[in-house]
């Protein structure tokens, strides 16, 4: 048998594999872990985790991503504090909310140009008209101290309503949501799409407040207010420089997929339980809400600072200079992932 010829760059590759550990030379292998804790992964506001999860874009920068559902926003941020979730995918607010705690949060990908939610009322368990009837009502919202709950309380505050006269109520999302709705539980409700677009076109629920389009979010906000956002603590930013660049690379691969794909494509790609039963009403509440879609994940120039007076006016003991916002956000890693992708 002839010897076995091997190049040397090739031995010393050979070498330097064989030299790790074993679990490490599988961790290459099959991808390095990251886990992603998310507070309602089947709503739109999360569509683009979920495009970047179902083809794979994950897997082609090298990551094996776990994906953590939560019943809100602010369940998926304790799983980070608690360190049982490496990133999450949450509201940009939440990042500023968090900086005057003593923790520094930082968002790596801008996923929705406005925090894609409404405020709507039962036509049924409540006839009033104005936002001021609130006296005394329920509220249902994903889970206490969501983004759901912070918009919701910015918009009863800015007409006037006491918020200790608000019950705010958890209900999750999807079907638990619209459960809680139908069956009177709540008299209102705060939340994304598609549950408002189904509740709409079934003539259940009575439109107050609307940031599912950008000129009804500047309206209301006075300028760009970020929504969904993948964002990490800076010592995970720090520890782990290539996992935070593959992840943003991951999801600007998905935001620029969802910018030219069909209904059709986006049935193939959207898990079915995602859709409640109904295709039409999905697809419906998608082309409302696309053009909120960040079209490349950058933050807008205005936009942290924004964020930052929605805070202040719902939170008096709030003081915005004890906020960097230099520090809750980075632009770097999108602009290399759109190197890479030509955006």
């Amino acid at each position: 048998m002839p010897p076995l010829s091997i190049s040397r760059r090739r031995f010393g590759q050979w070498c330097a594999l064989s030299a790790m550990p074993a679990w490490t030379r599988a961790q290459s292998r099959a991808g390095e872990r990251v886990r992603i804790a998310v507070g309602g992964q089947s709503v739109l506001y999360y569509l683009p985790l979920t495009v970047a999860q179902e083809l794979g874009f994950f897997r082609d920068e090298g990551l094996d991503v776990q994906v953590q559902d939560h019943p809100g926003g602010a369940l998926a941020l304790r799983a980070v504090h608690e360190s049982e979730a490496d990133v999450c995918c949450g509201a940009y607010d939440h990042v500023i909310r968090q900086q005057p705690q003593g923790v520094v949060l930082r968002s790596l990908v801008l996923l929705g140009r406005t925090p894609q939610l409404a405020l709507a009322a039962s036509v049924r368990n409540w006839p009033v008209r104005s936002v001021a009837g609130f006296k005394g009502l329920r509220v249902g919202v994903t889970a206490p101290g969501s983004s759901t709950q912070f918009l919701a309380s910015l918009w009863l505050n800015q007409s006037g309503v006491p918020l200790d006269q608000v019950t705010f109520v958890g209900t999750g999302t999807a079907a638990s949501a619209l459960a809680a709705l139908r069956q009177g539980r709540v008299h209102a409700l705060c939340h994304a799409d598609p549950v408002l677009t189904m509740l709409e076109q079934r003539g259940e629920v009575r439109l107050l407040a609307d940031t599912r389009t950008l000129k009804g979010s500047a309206e209301i906000f006075g300028g760009s207010m970020p929504g969904a956002c993948l964002y990490a603590p800076q010592a995970f930013v720090q520890r782990q420089p290539a996992q935070v660049q593959a992840l943003a690379n991951a999801l600007v691969h998905a935001l620029k997929w969802l910018q030219t794909a069909s209904p059709a494509d986006l049935v193939r790609v959207v898990p079915q339980p995602f859709l409640l039963g109904d295709r039409s009403a999905y697809l419906a509440a998608f082309h409302k809400v696309r053009e909120t879609l960040s079209p490349d994940g950058l933050m807008p120039d205005d936009g942290p600072a924004t964020a930052l007076r929605a805070v202040a006016r719902l939170q008096p003991e709030f003081s915005p200079t004890r906020v960097d916002l230099h520090k809750t956000f980075s632009n770097d890693w999108v602009r290399k992932a759109k190197l890479k992708f030509q955006i």
